[in-house]
């Protein structure tokens, strides 16, 4: 299984090396491409490399035409099979950071919850790959109130870094009958405001975590961005009096996410590029949207 995974690591990253060349090549047939279109001679830099890349034109379809990038192969086979996510902590978890993790669990179909014990994050990470898990979700705690979470996407990333603010699980919650039961149902996942391209890639890290649901499905994952900050709400709903009376019930837990970091590659992997980050200076942009207008 280690040859195998190096294997197939080596295989990604010789992938990802050839998107410069694959990138400069679309843009060369992309302007013979125009010239031809709009009846204009064809770039001086580009005629000795005329015949072929016309050649090349003539024999491509609409899935060859755009070249493709490592985002598309990070979840190449996301629709093959539902996700398969390991739900842990950080090492000597308190109650409250237990109890936070139990829900998740209960929050994204097909999780399991693991203690994490004495283990380090690289053996959690190659044991999640021997068994086909898609997904590793790391829950991080500040003086006993979760303040972080890690989604580590498998086998090879990207790895995405979330602030939490103002978490409040349904433990925390006295209204019981108020709260509702938590269904085992797929959901169906709302992603509101997710318009910049930062905001459409962590869009699409956050929906592959959830399998494709039924239809009538009643119940219902958000994640809102407002100002960078995702406010994440589960509900059900029902139709008492018709399609123009639906009630809804708020079952937690409820809390806020602010995107802090993306990864190229899983957390053990130190050498992996980091796609984006926030940094210091950009508090003072208080005009600036990363995520969403």
């Amino acid at each position: 299984m280690k040859r195998k995974n190096t294997r197939l690591m080596k295989e990604y990253l010789y992938r990802k090396s050839l998107e410069g060349k694959e990138r400069l090549l679309y843009e060369n047939k992309r302007k013979i491409r125009e010239a031809l279109q709009e009846g204009k001679p064809i770039p001086t830099e580009l005629r000795n490399e005329e015949a072929e890349l016309r050649q090349e034109i003539d024999l491509e379809d609409e899935n060859t035409a755009v070249p493709r990038t490592h985002i598309d192969d990070e979840y190449a086979k996301a629709a093959e099979r539902d996700p398969k996510i390991l739900i842990t902590t950080s090492r000597n978890p308190s109650a409250p950071l237990v109890q936070f993790a139990k829900e998740l669990k209960l929050v994204f179909p097909n999780a399991q919850q693991m203690n994490r014990g004495g283990q380090v994050i690289s053996e959690i990470i190659e044991t999640c790959r021997a068994h086909d898990f898609t997904d590793v979700v790391l829950v991080h705690e500040n003086r006993g109130v979760p303040d972080g979470l890690f989604i580590i996407h498998l086998p090879f990333g990207p790895t995405a870094f979330f602030e939490l603010r103002n978490v409040v699980t349904r433990h925390d919650i006295k209204d019981k009958k108020a709260m509702g039961t938590m269904p085992q149902v797929y959901p169906h996942v709302i992603l509101d405001n997710f318009t910049t391209k930062l905001g459409e890639r962590t869009a699409n890290i956050l929906k592959h975590l959830f399998p494709v649901p039924k239809p009538d499905t009643k119940r219902i994952i958000t994640f809102a961005n407002q100002s960078d900050y995702i406010s994440f709400r589960h509900h059900t709903y029902e139709k008492h009096g018709g399609p123009k009376s639906i009630v809804l019930v708020e079952i937690g837990p409820r809390f806020e996410m602010r995107l802090f970091k993306i990864k190229l590659g899983t957390l053990d992997q130190t050498e992996a590029q980091d796609e984006w980050v926030f940094k210091p200076y950009m508090n003072t942009a208080k005009k600036q949207k990363f995520i969403g207008i």
